[in-house]
């Protein structure tokens, strides 16, 4: 029977795929759970079984103590001597039991079977666990097995995987038995065993189908830099190449692109801008805006240590539109491409801006150059709205003697103001704001 007790523990640990040690220990627990009774649970005891004869024995613990009052967990000195000469008081000694179990009750055959299906479900779930724990990051196949409110379980292997209905591509659909990948996001330990969350959305699931589908970037000829996506609609990939004599755009798109063809198929004809990598930040950005023409770039480094790092974006008016995007879709991807926030501009806001801001200094010279105008009092002007001489001639005294701290000098700024007016009849007027002429365009600036 013992022999026979051997051969099922290595059947079930092949079977199921679990190591042998553990059934034998799962056992050993089962045993002594429902050996209680007959030992009595008030012993400490161990079982061991014989990993080659099967032989069960019982060992239990016992003190060491002067005098003994409770033979079940104390011994003798004497007798620990007999058995250990180096023993001595309060050490433990494990004596093997000479009643090993002979017979279960239904009961207690019923908790070793709980107990040792208990630790064989264990096993497996860590034996999964362990196996999927390390393809975080990877690319899995799997099959739908069913679908609970919007979220698909699919099958793979042994175990059950998770693609949550955010994790999904916009407009997809699945059906029990359809054969779909996906990127594993996480594995964790759960009550219920491990689970597996996928995705088909995570920029990483484009990195690693560029890996699958182009063997430059399997052999690191060509590395993927970084990834950018709005699933279902979008995406950018930056590429850089380790030798100069290779193309990193041409090995992505492939002949007559039929690379990138098979990329944007399995992400349900998502378009991919692919994008070569660069060094120099300013050139990144531009090439990140692609297919946008850029005119200039001015990287501003950020003003904490981990700030963001941002970038002033110029292009030619007829470009503007495509930098942006549709929704501004082009420039938040390029932004988190590049992991810059990027402002974008035409030149002729640009311009406007130039001039407006050289049309503010000028009115503030002019203003500090009016007696008695300091230049402190000049600032104190232009927040009330009185930013050059034309703007305080056409207020009028009454509005120039309410700015603070002018006192009694209103009537002297007002006749100097006046008088500036009349020697400069061609000078434009300044709004209250201190702004320059209208802005000659609609704003157009793209923050990202």
């Amino acid at each position: 029977m013992n022999r026979e007790l051997i051969n099922v523990i290595e059947q079930i640990g092949r079977e199921k795929g679990i190591d042998k040690e553990i059934l034998f220990e799962a056992l050993e627990s089962a045993l002594l759970s429902a050996s209680r009774k007959t030992l009595g649970p008030a012993e400490n005891i161990r079982m061991h079984i014989d990993r080659k004869s099967g032989d069960i024995r019982v060992y239990g613990r016992k003190k060491v103590v002067q005098e003994v009052t409770d033979d079940k967990l104390e011994i003798s000195l004497e007798a620990a001597k007999a058995l250990n000469r180096d023993a001595e008081l309060d050490d433990e000694l494990e004596l093997e039991q000479e009643r090993p179990p002979q017979e279960f009750g239904r009961i207690a055959a019923q908790t070793a079977k709980q107990v040792i299906f208990q630790k064989v479900r264990e096993a497996e779930r860590e034996g999964i666990y362990s196996e999927f724990a390390g393809k975080e990051g990877q690319i899995l196949r799997g099959v739908v097995h069913r679908i609970e409110k919007r979220n698909v379980i699919l099958e793979i292997g042994k175990a059950e995987a998770i693609l949550p209905e955010r994790e999904q591509i916009p407009g997809e659909r699945y059906n029990p038995g359809d054969r779909i990948r996906a990127f594993v996001l996480e594995v964790r330990r759960t009550a219920k065993g491990p689970q597996i969350a996928l995705s088909r959305t995570h920029p990483g699931y484009l990195a690693r189908l560029f890996e699958t589908e182009i063997p430059e970037i399997q052999e690191a000829i060509v590395i993927v830099k970084a990834t950018a996506r709005e699933a279902g609609e979008r995406a950018k990939v930056a590429v850089a190449s380790t030798k100069r004599d290779v193309d990193p755009i041409g090995a992505c798109v492939g002949l007559r692109g039929t690379r990138i063809q098979v990329i944007s198929r399995e992400l349900r004809g998502e378009k991919i801008d692919i994008i070569e990598w660069s060094h120099d930040p300013a050139t990144f950005v531009a090439r990140a805006l692609s297919p946008a023409k850029v005119s200039s770039v001015v990287i501003a480094e950020p003003a904490e240590p981990d700030g963001q790092p941002s970038a002033l974006v110029v292009v030619p008016d007829n470009q503007l539109s495509l930098a942006i995007g549709k929704k501004g879709q082009n420039a938040r991807l390029a932004a988190k491409l590049t992991g810059m926030r990027i402002d974008i501009k035409s030149e002729a806001e640009v311009e406007a801006e130039r001039a407006a801001g050289e049309a503010r200094a000028a009115d503030r010279a002019a203003l500090i150059a009016l007696a008695p105008v300091s230049p402190e009092l000049a600032e104190a002007l232009i927040a009330a709205g009185l930013g050059s001489p034309g703007a305080i001639a056409k207020a009028g005294r009454e509005k120039l003697g309410l700015v603070a701290d002018i006192g009694d000098r209103a009537e002297a700024i007002y006749a100097a103001a006046e008088a500036w007016v009349a020697a400069h009849p061609t000078a434009p007027e300044t709004p209250a704001g201190g702004e320059a002429s209208p802005k000659a365009s609609e704003e157009t600036a793209a923050s990202a």
